[in-house]
């Protein structure tokens, strides 16, 4: 896709989270931008739908329904919706970006595709349109511009529910339908009836495109254009290029059926029929690739643009007038007739008089037997629901009847069980008539992605893009991963395995870390080592015991000081360290030398060593000199013990 520069949107923030970085693509409903959205970092395109749209009410509320629809649809072969919304009098409408070109640009590049290229894109813009279509959503604008081919092959189909919602409020204001004339199916142009078999009858154009090299209808006017749909069927590819197989010509032909009641009904009808036709042709077939036509016409010459109904080509976007089609048809009717004479006109009369007897008797004839004893006769539909799908088959075929398999996910039936029948059972139908198959696929699964390489917020996207429903979350303290980051991605408790299939209802539980428990620092007073340890742990916390020290106040063995204390204010963590000093009791001093000392002396001089004096007087003191003492000089004595000391 080419970046269109001078655009004033560019650099801008649409709606305050939508960063524009280049001009995609211009439209006639809207302009296409390249945007990163600022709160989930991501690339998206941005459809910015032209303001004069945004003047009619009745469109205001279809682009709104529409939008709401389209965003609800999710399937791999379909562009995702993520958000409408209203900005500066225009609606906008942010989508997946896909990284690759239109199938537009691929045909002006090669002209014509494979057969097996051809029908590998036709498999996957059906399977996207069965998958709207059984939401009841109808895509209204098939073409190759709305058809995108990614970087790895992926197709995807864009703008499901725009085109129906900008042509219902034309047609109701206007009477005028919006839409690209080379793809718009009969119906659509001459009663603006919009349906899931005319989404059928544009990819069979686009088919026929891929194939030839060109639509089957061209003109220099949309009008010419429309007037050939109505009136003219569209030829077998075959015609123009031999080797095409009767399949894919029958292929083509059912999907574009002039006829809607002779169409394929839906995607998931015309999905049947193409794998089927495609089943039956072999590698050299399905590798052959048509001549690209060199006369100019076709897809390759066209723009996609709206223009006015008199000058416009036939493969953009334009207005067509409801009805128009059928006055045109009428006003060209002939009017003139050639003179007959009465005799010959007599005769003429009387031999289809005789004519038309005949033929009503043997009608009559063929009529009786056909609805009373032949294929239109009316029989009882077995009922088959619950059976296998073979099983169904088998049974339908038996009774003359036509099976056609829709296929469908299921919470409640098993794979390939048959959830429900149309005609139901017992009911009456002709023989040859087609009853319908709703088979389940069962329980639709969903790939888990690898959620524990994400931070929260990416893995709760993670899990949306992948269509599971919101994860509950668990909040827990953890000493190692920090605050807001993933602990564990667990399912009923069993940690998820990233890549494998999960039933779409899987509910994950993300655990979320708090970041390290904050713990309040307890007061160690008093507690000897076992019990600071005991109190820590409790705490949540590690004891860290340093060198001890002597305490005159503190007994040995107990407390002295920790660190932090419980009254410092500093915030601890769960699995923090606490330093602890213990007492080693009394402190020791030297002993002194008490000889020869008077008993005040020496009383004086044990009790500043802070030691307890215990004198013995013999022979009542009479000298007042000290003569023994216990402990000896210089002997090392504990604090508060006692010295006994004797006095002559």
């Amino acid at each position: 896709m080419n970046p269109v520069a001078g655009d004033a949107l560019i650099g801008r923030l649409v709606d305050g989270r939508y960063e524009v970085t280049q001009r995609i693509a211009r439209g006639g409903m809207a302009t296409v931008y390249h945007a990163v959205d600022r709160r989930l970092d991501r690339e998206v395109a941005v459809k910015i739908m032209h303001s004069h749209l945004a003047e009619s009410d009745d469109f205001v509320a279809r682009f709104r329904r529409e939008a709401r629809a389209a965003a609800r649809l999710s399937h791999p072969n379909v562009v995702g919706v993520y958000d409408q919304g209203l900005w500066h009098d225009s609606f906008y409408l942010t989508m997946e970006y896909v990284e690759g070109e239109d199938l537009r640009a691929r045909l002006q590049r090669e002209g014509t595709l494979t057969l097996d290229e051809s029908l590998a894109i036709t498999e996957n813009v059906l399977e996207a349109l069965a998958a709207a279509h059984r939401r009841e959503l109808v895509h209204r604008d098939i073409k190759p511009e709305n058809v995108m081919i990614d970087t790895e092959g992926v197709v995807k189909v864009a703008d499901f529910g725009l085109a129906r919602a900008v042509s219902d409020s034309s047609a109701a204001t206007t009477g005028t339908v919006l839409g690209t004339v080379a793809y718009l199916a009969p119906e659509l142009v001459t009663d603006g009836e919009t349906s899931p078999s005319g989404d059928v009858y544009a990819a069979g154009i686009l088919l026929y495109e891929m194939l030839t090299g060109h639509q089957p209808f061209t003109g220099d006017l949309p009008i010419k254009v429309a007037m050939r749909h109505v009136h003219e069927t569209v030829p077998a590819p075959s015609n123009e290029v031999r080797w095409i197989p009767a399949e894919i010509d029958s292929l083509v032909a059912a999907m574009t059926a002039r006829e809607p009641m002779g169409r394929l009904q839906d995607g998931q009808s015309a999905l049947a029929m193409l794998r089927r036709a495609r089943a039956g042709l072999d590698h050299p077939t399905l590798g052959r690739r048509a001549e690209a036509p060199t006369d100019g016409t076709g897809a390759s010459s066209s723009g996609n643009h709206t223009a006015p109904l008199s000058r416009k080509v036939s493969s953009g976007t334009v207005a067509l007038p409801v009805g128009e089609i059928r006055a045109e048809q009428a006003a060209g009717a002939p009017t003139g007739t050639a003179k007959v004479t009465p005799r010959r006109r007599r005769s003429r009369a009387k031999g289809i008089l005789l004519t038309l007897f005949f033929l009503a008797a043997v009608a009559g004839g063929i009529f009786a037997w056909y609805y009373f004893y032949g294929p239109g006769s009316h029989v009882p539909v077995p009922g088959v629901v619950n059976q296998t799908s073979q099983r169904a088959v088998t049974l339908l075929e038996a009774e003359g009847f036509v099976p056609r398999i829709d296929q469908v996910h299921s919470d409640d039936v098993a794979e390939n069980r048959v959830i429900s029948q149309d005609p139901e059972a017992e009911s009456e139908a002709r023989k040859g008539a087609e009853v319908t198959l709703v088979v389940s696929l069962g329980v639709e699964m969903f790939e888990m992605p690898d959620l524990m390489a994400f931070s929260l917020e990416d893995a709760q996207t993670a899990l949306a893009d992948a269509r599971f429903g919101a994860p509950t979350l668990t909040e827990s303290w953890h000493e190692e991963i920090p605050e807001g980051a993933l602990i564990s991605a667990t399912v009923d408790g069993t940690p998820i395995t990233p890549g494998e299939p999960y039933d779409h209802r899987t509910i994950v539980n993300l655990e979320v870390s708090k970041g390290r428990e904050p713990v309040a620092v307890p007061d160690l007073s008093g507690q000897d080592r076992e019990g600071v340890a005991t109190v820590l742990e409790e705490a949540g916390l590690l004891a860290q015991f340093a060198q001890p020290e002597y305490s005159e106040e503190v007994a040995e063995g107990r407390v002295i000081r920790q660190s932090p204390g419980a009254a410092d204010g500093i915030q601890l963590y769960r699995g923090d360290t606490v330093t602890v000093v213990l007492s080693l009791g009394m402190p020791y001093v030297e002993m002194p030398d008490l000889f020869g000392m008077s008993a005040d002396e020496a009383e004086e001089t044990v009790r500043e060593l802070g030691l307890v004096p215990d004198p013995e007087f013999w022979f009542q003191g009479v000298f007042d000199r000290v003569r023994f003492q216990d402990p000896a000089a210089e002997t090392p004595v504990r604090m508060g013990e006692t010295v006994t000391y004797t006095v002559w």
